[in-house]
């Protein structure tokens, strides 16, 4: 089995991080309920004999003892950080594992990047190898950030290029919080577009979401959970948007129906490496089968259901509902269009209950109104895994490497462009040591590049479909 580490960094990384531990330890607690510490918990956590001082308390199997998650927490403030110490995680996490800062980054991507990178490049790389050594067979680094603020997108993306440079074999799967256009920070364009080039450059692949999904989706749940159409109720721990059932003694934050998402996306994207099922997706096969060129690793991704209703009683028409769920607009974690825009790939991970005659049928019964690039007609990649979330009799995430992403990024360069004529803000960045206007131009022509790309998969939309002459083999 193999083991992933978690790299939380800035506010927003650490708040996802620590909705993240919390239902994970729920999932693994529903599942796992003799306390046995098995392959499956150990992909995110160590099971570590607490009286043993040092490093050796490690335990590879037996009774769990004390759980530590494979984290490593760091923000240039101390205030997120200090919460998560003072709450009911506080002894899931490695105390040597956290780097903090009093400072913090001032919105400012090359703060984060240049002057606390420089700073803190040994101190994380300690933190990341000592992760490294308590694997077994670590498989992947999982960075979560914010692409807006400047720790987030500065110092998580200089970690990133660290990350390569360290453990090249290792695969860095990045979760990405966009900032929406009504973001309370004025430089996020900046700070956005700065992070992108690193992140086209360093990264396996991205999932990108977008504040404003969030939101919308929140409020989609708010609504049909208050309205109580056709008297349907929404069952208990069903909902996605909340951690009912969990610590009892934590309190919901404002933000943390959003971050709940985004961490049921980060478990299900995990399910087939920790739970045992009949067709297994491993993280190196999303990688390896929805990211066609090196640079189009941008992966938009759907989470369906949202809740589960307590008195519906026909399944197969319910599962057949989530499948077309996850391909309609509503669903998207980035406001995204995928049916309308092409296919370059596509995953479904479903967990639960289901066939594979299912996953093959609804395939069949959806392909007709999905377009995919004509040279990868038959690009569907699938995994069943029998555990579902907690609160589901069963459940899909989407992952699609699709064009519709390049409105988002298109939006993004718009928004960059207006600060930038005015060269308005400019000089926060310039004053800081090995920043230079070049720093800019080279960022924003990086995503050109990457919008001329995604325009060129576009203009082959209509093409039809050509069929190859099939090898002839001479006898």
């Amino acid at each position: 089995m193999t083991q992933s580490v978690v790299v939380q960094v800035g506010q927003c990384g650490n708040q996802i991080g620590c909705c993240f531990w919390d239902l994970a330890l729920r999932e693994h607690a529903a599942v796992n309920q003799k306390g046995v510490y098995d392959e499956a918990i150990s992909s995110f956590f160590r099971n570590v004999d607490t009286r043993v001082v040092g490093d050796g308390g490690s335990i590879s199997k037996g009774k769990i003892c004390s759980l530590k998650a494979r984290a490593v927490l760091i923000d240039m403030e101390e205030g997120v950080v200090n919460e998560i110490l003072q709450g009911p995680l506080r002894d899931v996490f490695d105390t040597k594992q956290l780097i903090t800062d009093i400072s913090g980054s001032g919105n400012n991507w090359a703060v984060g990047h240049r002057v606390f990178g420089s700073l803190y490049q040994d101190q994380v790389l300690e933190k990341l190898r000592k992760s490294a050594e308590h694997c077994d067979c670590l498989q992947c680094f999982f960075i979560i950030h914010s692409m807006g603020g400047g720790t987030g997108s500065g110092l998580g993306t200089f970690l990133l290029k660290m990350l390569e440079d360290e453990f090249p074999e290792v695969y860095r799967f990045v979760t990405s919080i966009y900032p929406s256009g009504e973001d309370d920070v004025i430089t996020s364009p900046y700070n956005s577009i700065l992070a992108m080039k690193e992140l086209n450059e360093h990264a396996d692949c991205v999932l990108p979401i977008d504040n404003q999904s969030l939101f919308d989706i929140i409020s989609k749940i708010d609504l049909m959970v208050n309205s109580g159409k056709l008297g349907t109720t929404v069952k208990p721990k069903s909902l996605v948007t909340s951690s009912s059932g969990a610590l009892k003694t934590r309190h919901q934050k404002p933000f943390d129906a959003m971050n709940n998402i985004v961490a049921n996306l980060l478990l299900n994207l995990t399910s087939s490496a920790r739970f045992e099922g009949s067709l297994n997706m491993d993280l190196n096969e999303i990688s390896m089968n929805l990211v066609p060129f090196p640079q189009l690793h941008y992966l938009v991704s759907s989470l369906t259901p949202l809740y589960t209703l307590t008195d519906v009683n026909i399944p197969p028409r319910r599962l057949d509902q989530m499948f077309s769920d996850a391909f309609s607009k509503d669903h998207q974690l980035l406001r995204a269009d995928p049916k309308h825009s092409l296919y370059l790939a596509c995953a479904l991970m479903v967990r639960g209950n289901v066939q594979i005659s299912d996953l093959r049928r609804n395939i069949e019964r959806l392909k007709p109104s999905l377009q995919f690039v004509s040279w990868n007609q038959e690009g569907w990649k699938t995994s069943l895994c029998s555990i579902p979330p907690v609160g589901h009799s069963h459940s899909l995430l989407a992952l699609a490497n699709n064009t519709c992403v390049k409105p988002t990024f298109m939006e993004l360069k718009e928004r960059f462009m207006r600060l930038y004529k005015k060269k308005a803000h400019l000089h926060h960045y310039l004053q800081v040591e090995g920043m230079e206007e070049s720093c800019f131009t080279e960022a924003v022509s990086s995503l050109s590049a990457l919008i001329q790309e995604y325009n060129q998969l576009d203009a082959t939309k209509n093409m039809p479909v050509q069929d190859l002459p099939r090898l002839s083999i001479a006898m």
